[in-house]
């Protein structure tokens, strides 16, 4: 599906009352959770024990 149709599907999704600072952030949701399922399928991706591994760092 090209670029622009997915934008409008998304907009579309949206109430009608929507500002513009709520497309724009569902916009940037939608394009990086795209990022993140290709990174996945083309074996990107950390398991959950890496990723609590690695987030010990910063949580303690």
């Amino acid at each position: 599906m090209p670029v622009k149709e997915i934008a409008k599907n998304v907009i579309d999704t949206l109430p009608d009352d929507t500002t513009l600072d709520d497309i724009i952030h569902a916009l940037y949701i939608r394009a990086k959770f795209n990022h993140g399922e290709r990174e996945i399928r083309e074996g990107k991706g950390v398991s959950q024990e890496e990723a609590k591994q690695r987030l010990r760092k910063w949580v303690k």
